[in-house]
């Protein structure tokens, strides 16, 4: 898991980076929650997301949005967040040019970010948003959603209401060539402080699903 810096808009990102294993080996990129609320790269929910995705053979970065940890430069309300995500993205794609396919995960803010890096970069053909902050933050951006991906909410979450994401939710499924799964976890609060085995269940069970060489989704 060794420690990147690479070049973002706003001067240098600090990340941690994860090799392809093999030969054109898939991509993920994991996007931490709000920096104004004390979200980071190691936060723990990103940690674990970061985690599964390596175990599953993907080259896999999670990094610091600016102004967080050793990155540079200073929280731009979502605007410059997303120019780094694209930036680290694209150093990734600079080291394993031949990946087959890419993925993004985000947790909240990230969820945000990670939707938005959806819309423009084409290569992307899954996601995960763990409690999108749909009563937060405008998506009408998702017109229409480009890919499929499952996007997980705590049942109890007491900062994103989960009735704004499963409008969110409903919406997306009006939408032709596309799959959303939407799982609900009893108990969970926006952190997932004592479910977050039923959480990281959701993640694997999408993924065994999406990756099953038989996956009726592509």
């Amino acid at each position: 898991m060794p420690d990147v810096i690479f070049t973002g808009p706003e001067g240098r990102l600090e990340g941690r980076f994860s090799p392809p294993p093999r030969e054109r080996a898939p991509v993920a990129m994991i996007l931490h929650p709000h920096p104004q609320a004390g979200g980071t790269m190691n936060d723990r929910i990103t940690q674990e997301m970061y985690k599964t995705f390596v175990k599953r053979g993907f080259a896999t970065l999670r990094f610091n949005f600016r102004g967080v940890g050793r990155s540079q430069g200073t929280f731009d309300n979502g605007i410059g967040e997303l120019s780094d995500a694209a930036a680290a993205l694209d150093w990734v794609q600079s080291f394993h040019p031949e990946a087959q396919t890419t993925w993004i995960a985000g947790y909240s803010f990230g969820a945000w970010i990670g939707m938005q890096l959806l819309m423009r970069r084409p290569e992307i053909r899954g996601f995960i948003s763990v409690s999108p902050p749909a009563n937060m933050y405008d998506f009408n951006f998702l017109a229409p959603c480009p890919s499929s991906g499952i996007i997980i909410q705590g049942v109890n979450d007491e900062v994103v209401t989960p009735s704004a994401v499963q409008k969110l939710v409903d919406k997306l499924r009006t939408q032709k060539h596309i799959t959303i799964h939407h799982d609900e976890i009893p108990r969970a609060n926006h952190f997932y402080e004592n479910e977050m085995e039923l959480l990281m269940g959701s993640v694997d069970n999408y993924l065994d699903m999406r990756l099953a060489p038989d996956s009726p989704i592509k």
